[in-house]
């Protein structure tokens, strides 16, 4: 979902809970922004409903401290073989001000294995913010940290993701064909989707 020029203002996933943010924060949507959704769909053989909805619970201004903005870190020129077991791909950028990291919300389809987020900080010290071992598309959960991470300016963030296109993912619909991106569930994806407050 994003509002205008204004970029993303929040993503959903199968198995992904709703958005609450901690006392002080919100998500700023300007006065006349318009809403656009973006949404993916793949046939199935039979006619469907959309029921999609959105809620949103609205913060009064003066209880707002810090204003959270949303990221995503992507690999668009991702290319899995065919019949590879454990492939593996990378994305990062680079923090460009000091800011507090909240959450993190690793996608990828139906070749989906694994995906790591970490942190390599200005002098050099590397940590693993977020480990998730067997990644499954049907619960794309987003991960909130329990206390905000300080990550200063040119903090790199980096997502690695490793795919299974063999014929020992049951989810996989073919092996035998290279996998790029693309929004259909049968293609692929690698986003390090993320939230962020800036520190004052």
């Amino acid at each position: 979902l994003g509002i205008g020029n204004c970029g993303v203002l929040i993503n959903y996933a199968p198995g992904m809970q709703s958005t609450n943010l901690p006392k002080g924060m919100a998500i700023h949507v300007p006065a006349g922004a318009k809403f656009l959704f973006q949404m993916h769909y793949t046939p199935n053989g039979t006619t469907q409903e959309d029921r999609t909805s959105l809620g949103m619970v609205f913060a009064d201004p003066k209880e707002v401290e810090s204003v959270v903005r949303g990221g995503a870190i992507a690999n668009v020129r991702i290319t899995v073989p065919a019949n590879a077991r454990n492939h593996r791909e990378f994305a990062e950028t680079k923090v460009d001000r000091d800011v507090h990291l909240l959450s993190l919300s690793p996608h990828m389809h139906l070749r989906g294995k694994a995906f790591r987020y970490e942190a390599i900080f200005p002098n050099g010290r590397v940590e693993i913010l977020l480990d998730v071992p067997k990644y499954d598309f049907n619960w794309q959960l987003r991960y909130l940290l329990k206390q905000p991470l300080a990550l200063p300016t040119g903090t790199r963030l980096r997502c690695t993701a490793w795919y299974d296109n063999s014929s020992s993912n049951p989810a996989n619909p073919n092996p035998q064909v290279a996998v790029r991106w693309g929004d259909q569930t049968t293609d692929e994806m690698l986003i390090g989707f993320y939230s962020v407050v800036e520190i004052k």
